[in-house]
């Protein structure tokens, strides 16, 4: 496009220059030039501020700044927002919100210093020291705690570590082989029995192959499905909890090291029970009651645990539910002949007393008969329920000693000065209530699985003043 010639063309005028040092003269406008707007220069004149209705504000005020009263036009000139008045900003710091709720931390319990359970995490890395496990705290947490929360008073000087391994992880003492000795009788009686009923049903071969699956059978005692299996619908004990697993797995890891067996040989379980008591099942499982897992301090449950394994690592468990099983069917076939027995004589009684005597007459003399002509099963099948109770307080004092044996001779004995309070504070309150308990005679207690406390706690003595 051709150039448009400025019909105004610019003509510099002549420079007025002062002629006094002490007033200058400056030129009132800027030159000119051609083809762009002349540039507005201030004057020497005061500089005009724009005016209220110059100024384009934003739509919304600036945000507030903590701690400073913002800087806002007077109510004259300051434009209306739409959003919020002036009024509406903050002339004070920002407001102080309260700190969340301090719930009380007694709920939460004081569980030992562990990771979570090994099903929870893909590697178990060394438990920490109890003073370096954050407790928790909160509703979520506390919502799950149980009321009553025991004290972690155990030495984890191990730390989940094993320190050695044992040259036998299971075994069996004197108590294990003279409980297999003494259920020997009953079991030959249980062959017979198997042997007569698979007979009856499918002659000598139904007999023989009887007696064989019965044989095998004996083998689910350390099969461990069978066993939880047994434990769950005969015993009715449960799987623990996450939370009661997190309590109760760091402290039998540390039980386990200081005995050097394999802590993941055994299965924990839980019984729901308001008593303090465990138990050690067949050969893989071990259980406490609920009153123990969360009712004790954390040593005295380590000290009820390494009893326990004592009596797993004894052979006691599985020799004592081995020795039951075969003798099993002795037991049924016993139980039968006594209730036909009564029912025959109780018929008998109602026709003829006469009748009656004979009838009683003709079954003491089988009775003779049999232990004389087979004093060696009888004699042992009379003489079992005594040898076993026996065996059965051999082997709770054996335990004693291996839970002493690996550092808990104290915390054993307070549990059993626990278990000794509970039954007088019992004696007592049957006294109160116009009661009276019968303690048990020479027999029962010839009959009786667990010795006394007080033999239980002299046993611990030597323990005690070694510092074990």
């Amino acid at each position: 496009m051709p150039e448009t010639p400025d019909p105004h063309p610019y003509t510099p005028a002549e420079p007025q220059y002062p002629t006094t040092p002490s007033a200058p003269t400056y030129p009132t406008a800027p030159p000119t030039y051609p083809g762009s707007p002349a540039p507005q220069y201030p004057t020497t004149a005061a500089p005009q501020y724009p005016t209220a209705s110059t100024p384009q504000y934003p739509t919304a005020p600036p945000p507030p700044y903590p701690g400073a009263t913002p800087d806002h036009p007077t109510a004259a000139t300051a434009p209306q927002y739409p959003t919020a008045p002036a009024s509406q900003y903050p002339t004070t710091p920002a407001p102080q919100y309260p700190p969340p709720p301090q719930y009380p931390r007694a709920a939460a319990p004081q569980y030992p210093a562990a990771p979570p359970p090994p099903h929870l995490q893909p590697t178990a890395p060394p438990h920490p020291a109890p003073s370096q496990v954050p407790q928790p705290a909160g509703p979520p947490f506390a919502a799950q705690a149980p009321q009553a929360a025991a004290p972690d008073d155990l030495d984890y000087r191990h730390l989940g570590s094993r320190v050695h391994v044992a040259a036998h992880q299971r075994g069996a003492d004197a108590t294990a082989v003279g409980r297999l000795v003494v259920h020997l009788p009953g079991a030959l009686v249980s062959g017979v029995v198997v042997a007569a009923v698979g007979t009856a049903f499918g002659g000598t071969v139904g007999g023989w192959l009887a007696v064989l699956v019965w044989l095998a059978s004996g083998g689910l005692v350390f099969h461990r499905p069978a066993e939880l299996l047994f434990a769950r619908k005969v015993l009715k004990l449960r799987a623990p909890s996450a939370l009661e697993l997190s309590r109760l797995e760091p402290v039998w890891r540390e039980v386990t090291a200081r005995a050097g067996i394999e802590a993941h040989t055994y299965e924990l379980m839980v019984e729901n029970s308001d008593e303090l008591n465990a138990s050690a099942v067949a050969g893989h499982v071990v259980s406490v009651t609920t009153y123990a897992l969360n009712e004790i301090p954390s040593a005295n449950l380590a000290a009820v645990l390494a009893h326990e394994l004592g009596h797993h690592t004894g052979g006691h468990s599985w020799a004592g539910l081995l020795g039951y099983w075969y003798s099993l069917p002795g037991r049924v076939a016993w139980a039968v002949t006594k209730f036909l027995a009564s029912v025959t004589v109780m018929v008998a009684s109602r026709f003829s007393v006469l009748a009656t005597g004979f009838l009683v007459l003709f079954m003491g003399m089988f009775f003779v008969f049999a232990v004389v002509g087979a004093w060696f099963v009888t004699i042992p099948l009379v003489l079992a329920p005594y040898l076993l109770a026996y065996a059965g307080r051999q082997g709770e004092l054996r335990a004693d000693q291996q839970a002493a044996a690996l550092g808990f001779a104290r915390q054993m004995t307070e549990v059993l000065h626990h278990l000794e309070a509970e039954e007088q504070g019992e004696a007592a309150r049957a006294a109160a209530a116009g009661q009276r308990l019968e303690r048990p005679g020479p027999l029962a207690r010839l009959l009786s699985t667990h010795p006394d406390h007080a033999t239980r706690l002299a046993r611990l003595e030597p323990y005690l003043r070694t510092g074990l």
